[in-house]
């Protein structure tokens, strides 16, 4: 069974988010704040969390930052009022994995928890399959039927993410953000130069196809 912690002040919001966290067969918890949600924590385990930014006590920024300094490695969904550059800076420089912005759409949330939890799994057993094609995150290689395909760091991580979240559509600024880093001098056609490289590479694996989704970026589609 899955265990959700929500940190999150308002309790009329909590109550809603744990209702429809349950309703789709996960365990849940709450707490009203970041020193609450420390208590928990420490009390139970937690596969993943979903916290507010601003709440008394302690604040999101706050309980994220604390929680990966002490090598906690739980998925985190932040929520924020509003959604500014400064905002998502200030939470990825912390640790946290992803955002909702308020009112929350409880189906988005309820995607984006299930998406988290698949990546968390990926990530901790470092290996990605997708028919007879496995990605290995250790060794940066895509291997098929004894055949071994060694990729630059960059284009790795690119089809690693892509693949994580089939038909997901990233735009151009995720995929820089998230695997270039926020501070990257390069622009986003950096991706789309990356992009092409793999399309190249994996021309004749029938098991995914990277898609180009106009005017917003780009989604994997697999087709086994």
């Amino acid at each position: 069974m899955v265990n959700i912690l929500v940190v999150e002040d308002d309790k009329n919001l909590q109550k809603l988010m744990m209702a429809v966290l349950k309703q789709h067969g996960y365990e849940v918890v709450s707490a009203k704040d970041g020193l609450q949600a420390l208590e928990m924590l420490d009390a139970s385990h937690v596969d993943l969390m979903i916290s507010d930014i601003m709440m008394p006590n302690m604040d999101g920024y706050t309980l994220t930052d604390a929680l990966r300094k002490s090598n906690y490695n739980l998925p985190i969904l932040m929520v924020t009022a509003k959604e500014t550059l400064d905002d998502k800076k200030r939470g990825f420089f912390v640790g946290t994995d992803d955002y909702m912005v308020k009112p929350i759409d409880m189906d988005e949330m309820v995607l984006r928890v299930a998406a988290l939890l698949r990546r968390s799994r990926i990530i901790n057993e470092h290996r990605l399959t997708i028919g007879e094609v496995e990605l290995d995150y250790d060794t940066l290689t895509v291997n098929k039927k004894g055949s071994s395909i060694l990729l630059p760091k960059k284009e790795f991580y690119l089809l690693f993410k892509l693949l994580s979240y089939p038909k997901h559509i990233f735009t151009r600024q995720q995929l820089m953000d998230e695997i270039w880093g926020l501070e990257s001098e390069a622009d986003e056609r950096t991706v789309d130069v990356h992009i092409k490289r793999l399309r190249e590479k994996f021309a004749d694996f029938p098991e995914f196809q990277i898609v180009t989704v106009r005017g917003l970026g780009y989604k994997v589609e697999i087709k086994i």
